[in-house]
């Protein structure tokens, strides 16, 4: 029997946000081509651009929701899921139905092709490869395969690795990394028959050709999915399969792995030299470890050459002091060297060099650098627990000094409130540093001020309303307060909301029009608080007739309501 739906309404609000959920409600009329299959819902919407929204009802009611917007790619449950997810509730009495009738149709196509005979199957699939240039690419090579020529085999893996038929101007960008990695995951695929079909020897030569011919191109490639970096993971995967059954000379083998993990061009892979422990043996491994100190030692500051060496150490029991001097031999500016320096102490249950070496990362940090993030956080939990919180606090006193910024002023926050100084002094000193760093004399930062981010994340949003009318808020923070303040403050939102529509009214583009239909929108709230929607009916009727010539902001303004 099939599924009825397992979300309600409410489950749209809490996944979007009341914010989200109310956009959506304008978008119901965008949603087209909804198709509800069994275990997926799918649909365009039209917003600024047309987008891709996949819905997926699980059996225990869980709910998920992606879309290729961009506020959908950051992982949220924008309001174009809001809206595709309305509109299914709206035909909710029709979903079993429509439910069970996808998969009637996967069951009545199963059928069909099982009952064709091999002629029929042939013919369909010889009808398909004609039309589909990259399955049959694929088929070529499990053909090749299964045959003897492993020259064709190694020819057919290679073109699947080339990036040629897929760059724009020498470039693989995101768009077309997707159907590269769905070619050149084939690659893969053969090599494993390679080795399955007894060749295994010859696999071992192709799969290193092929990680050297995907490194070279991997840095042309939007791999943003991972999809490629996935395809290069299974190329190394299928190269120790085939070592492990073919055995190849140790020597030789660990002269490759410790080349190829040298080489700038590995990025793609990431190769463990100690999993080919059985493939060496003691004699592959020596080779391995002396390969890896001459190059540590020709440059000790090379990342690959440390990375192997920490390896080898670690591998091999090495002193915690031995692995220490690899480390020191290439200190990073921002301290975070110092930080992994200190963990191997600490690991080797020395917490008070720990800590030395800690402190000495931060004063030796380079102010344009560092110090590192979790170098601070390091030595702050350190201090914490002996009970030194007022060390904690002027710690993170003078790195906000040192760099204002809203995370700067949240940790010292929170370090004065465990020391019981926030309110009492902290606070107080810590705004006028970012009143001065913030200087509307000065101009404004990229991004706006940090003195109004951090007084919104205190909730002072009185004292922040005043910072802005000091000047010390760009446009986008002025919007944030409104967004903030409008339920108590309906009046001063307004002003925020109609200031910001008034630039837009020059501007053309899809953005432009959707921006300006969520002013409008929180204009219209701002209204209705008021108590003055004939205000706003008038006001909205001059900007429609200002406006008409722009049909498509016209046709937004419509779906919303305005």
């Amino acid at each position: 029997m099939a599924r009825a739906l397992g979300f309600t309404d409410e489950d749209l609000r809490r996944l979007a946000g009341s914010r989200s959920y109310d956009r959506g409600l304008g978008y119901l009329s965008a949603v087209s081509r909804l198709e509800i299959g069994e275990t997926a819902i799918t649909a365009t919407v039209d917003g600024t651009d047309a987008y891709e929204v996949e819905l997926t009802d699980g059996d225990d009611g869980g709910l998920t929701g992606w879309c290729d917007c961009p506020y959908g790619q950051e992982g949220n449950f924008c309001k174009h899921c809001v809206a595709v997810g309305l509109v299914v509730l709206g035909q909710a009495a029709s979903v079993p139905r429509q439910r069970a009738s996808a998969a009637a149709r996967t069951e009545v196509l199963t059928a069909w092709l099982e009952g064709r005979t091999r002629e029929e199957l042939l013919t369909l699939l010889r009808e398909h490869l004609a039309d589909d240039r990259d399955w049959r690419r694929r088929l070529e090579l499990r053909a090749a395969t299964a045959g003897e020529d492993t020259g064709i085999v190694r020819e057919r893996i290679l073109s699947l690795l080339d990036t040629r038929p897929f760059a724009r101007y020498g470039y693989v960008e995101y768009a077309d990394a997707h159907a590269y990695a769905q070619l050149a995951v084939e690659a893969v695929t053969a090599l494993r028959a390679l080795t399955a079909s007894g060749r295994a020897s010859d696999a071992v030569e192709v799969a290193r050709e092929a990680l050297s011919a995907l490194g070279r191109t991997y840095g042309e490639i939007d791999d943003s999915d991972g999809l490629v970096g996935d395809v290069a993971a299974g190329l190394a995967e299928a190269h120790l399969a085939a070592c492990l059954a073919a055995r190849p000379d140790p020597v030789q083998t660990a002269g490759w792995l410790v080349t190829h993990l040298l080489d700038d061009l590995n990025d793609a892979t990431d190769i463990d030299l100690f999993a080919y422990h059985e493939v060496l043996g003691e004699p592959g491994l020596a080779r391995a470890r002396e390969l890896v100190v001459a190059a540590w030692r020709a440059n000790p500051k090379g990342w690959a050459e440390k990375y192997l060496m920490e390896r080898l150490l670690k591998a091999d029991g090495g002193s915690t002091d031995a692995l220490i001097a690899v480390h020191a031999a290439d200190l990073a500016p921002n301290g975070h060297t110092h930080l992994v320096i200190a963990k191997e102490l600490e690991r080797a249950g020395r917490p008070p060099e720990a800590l030395d070496w800690a402190e000495r990362g931060l004063r030796e940090a380079e102010p344009e650098w560092g110090p590192d993030g979790e170098l601070v956080a390091f030595v702050c939990e350190r201090y914490a627990r002996t009970g030194r919180l007022a060390d904690v606090v002027t710690l993170r006193r003078n790195l906000l000094r040192a760099r204002p910024t809203l995370a700067a002023y949240r940790e010292l926050r929170t370090a004065a409130r465990a020391a019981g100084t926030w309110r009492a002094s902290e606070r107080k000193r810590a705004r006028e540093v970012l009143r001065a760093a913030d200087a509307p004399k000065s101009g404004l930062p990229y991004g706006g001020s940090v003195l109004i981010d951090a007084l919104m994340d205190d909730g002072d949003l009185d004292t922040a309303w005043q910072a802005a009318a000091d000047g010390y808020a760009d446009q986008g923070q002025w919007l944030a307060l409104a967004d903030r303040i409008c339920g108590q403050r309906p009046a001063d939102a307004l002003t925020v909301y109609l200031r910001g529509i008034e630039p837009l009214r020059k501007q053309t583009g899809d953005s432009t029009y959707e921006r300006m239909t969520e002013l409008l929108l929180s204009a219209r709230d701002c209204h209705r608080a008021l108590g003055t929607e004939s205000e706003f009916a008038t006001y909205l009727a001059a900007l429609r007739a200002d406006q008409k010539r722009k049909r498509k902001l016209m046709a937004r303004l419509d779906r919303h309501g305005l």
